[in-house]
This record gives C-alpha cells, structure tokens and sequence, in this order.
C-alpha cells in the first residue's frame, strides 16, 4: 500500500484562476508547457516504476512481514510493540520527503535516488539476519523508511516535470509498482523460505531491490531547472487557507485508516484459524486488487475529479470493511473477497491524495504545502498501526473492534473529504473537482 512524500514541483508564472466555473477541474493554472506523452516522459514514469519497487513495494509487504515476525522472530512481544517497527518505516517515508523535496529542487535527481536506492538495498539485507526488536526498528523503521523517502519523492515529483493535465493517470500507473512489489516480494517470502531459509528469501527480495534501484536512477531525469530558493518545506501557516486545510485533513484521516487493513489483514486470517501460508496469501491478494485500483482512478479522476473520486473510493471501503470484513468471521472465501475488493477500492489514497493537494494550490507552492500535508500525514501512519494493535491487545487478541475502528476511520475520511469538495469545489455535484 502505498505512501506519500512530499513531492517537489516547479512552475513558472502560476497564477490563480479569474473564475473557478470556467476551469472546474483545477482551482489554479499553470503557463508552463508540459509535455504530457512522448517517449522522455514515459520512460520517467517507467523510471518512477522502477523507484517504486522497493519503497513502495516493502510498505505493502508488512502485512506478511508483521505477521512473520509475529510469529517467528519476536513471537514474545505484542501486536502493539511490533506495530511501531512497520509504523516507523511508513512514517519517515512520509517525514522525510519535506527534507528531501528541497534537496530534488536544488540538484540533479540522483543527489537523492542514489543514496536511497543504495539505503533499501541495505536495509533489506540487513533484516534478512536481524533477530532482535531494537534491530527491526533501527534496520526496518528508520534506516528503510529514510531510504524509500529518497526514492519515492523524488519519483513522484520527477513526474510533476512531465505531465500536468494527465498527472494523476501517469501517477497511478507509476504506483502500480506498490501493487506489484506488494505481490511479488510477499509470494518470495510465502513459498522461497521453507524451502531456502527465511534470510535468503528475504535477501533475494533485495536483489530485486538492487536491480529496480539502478533502473530508477538512470531513467528518472528532471525536464524543470534548478530551483535554489523554493522547494519543499513544512509550513503550517499555510493551514490558515481553509481549503488546504480541509484537505490535508482529509489527507491525515485516509491515510490513517488505509494501512490498518494492510497491516493485520494476514494476522486476522491466523486467528481465525486460516493457515498461515494461506494468509501470507492474502497480502499478495490485496495488492492484486490494488494494481489496478492505483491506475484506474487515476484515469477517471482526470475526467471526474480528483476530489468526486476519493469520496467515492473512500465511502466503498468503509462499506465492505462494515459489510465483509466484518461478517466474515472464519469463512476463509469471504476473507479472500475482501482482500481483493478493498485492495482495488483502496488504491486511490495512493495515488490521488497528491494531486487533490495539488489542486487546491498553485504549482509553485506545492512542494512547500504537499510537504506539509505528508509531514503532518506521518504522524498519522507512525501511530495508526500499533493503535490497531494495542485494540486488537485490549480486546484479548480478538479483531472485532479493530474492524469497527478502521471502518469508523474511512467513514471519517470519506466525510473530511466529501465537505472539502463541498467547499473548495461548490455544491453542484456534476462539477468537475
């Protein structure tokens, strides 16, 4: 599942629109000619494929990591202590990208791809012999996360350079990569470490790491020149614009409630008596439904509205979270259908929460102001998942209120974002926002 950082975009001349009904689909315009297509730009969305392997691509494989180490390595502690490993790694993945937008706006791209991608590669390699907690922590969630911070910014914002009218389309297909790297790596650690050992599995996901790494950073390139001055920072006196506000609100709470079931789809399968192979499975199955659940909204966001699409995705998932994950109990069919259905339906707070902040501010301020929005959002993802566990610790190692809990948090996200459309876009519906 997928995070974002805080991804730094440079446009000349931007200015407000005269009258909003005019252009619905964007509160601001922007002079700059983007190419939008063609052989260059594609090849950067492929290289932002490519960067999205291993950032992307480990945050959607803790549902099967957590549940392993759960079981294995650091089977004497609890769901809330393990929590906070996998809640670091999404939360300095988030933090750092305000810190490494202006460093991408300053200098060539590779200033920061490099050490990230050498950073992964090292974090995972490392996990492959880690035994204690403090060195999950350290290897996984501060070390990892700060890496994949250096590869996922950087490629969400070198996308930024190439596209504006077909942003959020070639986004999505970029994020597809999360989907991917979500399947691939927890089938690698699924059928690879009975066979090999639980170290060499984890040691070939970081070969593929190693490989997609070097890919990014001789696909990904800058088309914007340097910008010394701007550039991505934390500035909270930009809340007092109601709609940033309202929208990183929405922001906080999406991202809040998305890695919930991410996280503790596979250890809710376990105690229900699932066997465990199958529900390792199940984090591979969310993110076959995901692969397709980051592009497609993309597609249609460009036609409907960035904002009309998250509150439709966001409502569905808090009705199949109440109305499937809920009532599934032990039926191991019913677990499976909502792996699928909320990993596609889910795909969006992926891959739109960064263009709805793009759209209630202008191009030259959106490094400063997504930087803000995904550093305020870090807090969110760090302390999301060890409240799920400690829930799930309170209640006796049932999953019940836990379900109820990430349900009430999409419910809550679909709210922040239905009255940010409301205000920011107006109240006819048919408006394109």
């Amino acid at each position: 599942m997928e995070p974002h950082p805080a991804p730094a975009i440079i446009a000349k001349n931007a200015q407000p629109l005269a009258c909003l009904e005019s252009h619905p689909l964007e509160l601001f315009d922007e002079s700059e000619e983007y190419p939008d297509g063609g052989k260059d730009a594609w090849l950067v969305v492929f290289g932002a494929w490519c960067a999205m392997i291993p950032s992307m691509g480990l945050l959607n494989t803790i549902g099967v990591l957590q549940a392993w180490v759960w079981q294995h390595q650091l089977r004497d502690y609890t769901e809330f202590d393990i929590g906070w490993i996998f809640g670091l790694y999404a939360c300095f993945l988030y933090l750092a990208g305000a810190q490494v937008g202006p460093i991408f706006d300053a200098h060539d791209i590779r200033i920061v791809i490099i050490p990230g991608s050498v950073g992964v590669v090292a974090s995972v390699m490392i996990l492959s012999v880690c035994e204690e907690y403090y060195q999950f922590l350290l290897t996984f969630g501060v070390l990892g996360g700060l890496s994949a911070s250096c590869q996922f910014t950087p490629a969400i914002a070198t996308i930024g350079h190439w596209f504006s009218k077909r942003r959020a389309l070639a986004t999505g297909i970029a994020c597809t990569a999360g989907g991917i790297g979500g399947i691939v790596f927890p089938l690698i650690i699924l059928y690879a470490a009975p066979i090999i050992g639980y170290p060499w599995a984890i040691r070939i996901v970081g070969f593929i790491c190693l490989i997609t790494g070097f890919l990014a950073c001789i696909l990904l390139q800058k088309r914007l020149p340097h910008n010394k001055k701007g550039g991505a920072s934390i500035d909270l006196k930009a809340l007092k614009d109601k709609n940033y506000a309202l929208t990183t609100l929405a922001v906080w709470l999406i991202e809040f409630a998305v890695f919930i079931p991410y996280a503790y789809i596979s250890s809710y399968a376990i105690a229900q008596g699932v066997d465990p192979q199958t529900a390792y499975r199940l984090s591979a199955l969310l993110n076959v439904g995901a692969i397709p659940g980051r592009a497609l909204p993309g597609y249609m966001a460009d036609r409907f509205g960035y904002f009309n699409i998250m509150c439709i995705t966001s409502f569905t998932c808090a009705t199949f979270i109440f109305a499937l994950w809920l009532t599934s109990g032990a039926n191991e069919a019913a677990i499976t259908a909502f792996a699928i259905v909320f990993g596609f339906w889910s795909g969006a707070a992926i891959s739109l929460t960064p263009v709805c902040i793009g759209q209630v501010c202008k191009t030259e301020d959106y490094g400063k102001r997504s930087g803000t929005t995904f550093s305020i959002s870090s807090i969110a993802v760090l302390v999301a998942i060890p409240i799920a566990g400690a829930i799930i610790n309170t209640s006796g190692g049932g999953f019940t209120w836990l379900i109820v809990f990430a349900g009430a948090s999409y419910m809550a996200a679909f709210l922040a974002f239905l009255v940010t459309r409301v205000v920011a876009g107006g109240r006819d519906w048919w408006t394109i926002f």
